[in-house]
């Protein structure tokens, strides 16, 4: 194997390894006990959620939230900033079992559109 193809190889699994979701990277819907327990200085934990939920409470439109989040009328009153899914093993990813969020369909989104977002359960 040439010294160019192993390189390009090298940097291809490196890449592979290296990569994860960005949503995790910011913490969007980690559990927490308190707002440190928030990877992203801009996420507060929602401690009225069951094991609580890093996000952002107050939202008027997707353009408040972080990547891959979407702002959510919940059924409480307030907007959140809830992660966006396609499964709900996308949502439990820094969650216990005992507090696992739904990566559910069945949500209010403040801006139009067909995202599912990952809800947890409230207290």
């Amino acid at each position: 194997m040439s010294f160019l193809r192993l390189t390009l190889v090298c940097c291809f699994v490196l890449g592979t390894v290296s990569c994860g979701d960005d949503a995790d990277d910011v913490g969007i819907a980690s559990e927490c006990e308190n707002t440190d327990d928030c990877d992203n200085e801009e996420l507060k934990c929602l401690t009225d959620f069951k094991g609580g939920y890093c996000g952002i409470s107050g939202c008027t439109k997707n353009a408040d939230c972080p990547d891959l989040s979407v702002c959510v009328a919940h059924d409480d009153g307030t907007n959140y900033c809830f992660r966006t899914c396609t499964e709900k093993s996308e949502c439990n990813e820094n969650r216990s079992s005992d507090n696992e969020a739904n990566c559910s369909s069945s949500i209010t989104l403040v801006d139009s559109g067909d995202s599912k977002a990952c809800v947890p359960p409230s207290n």
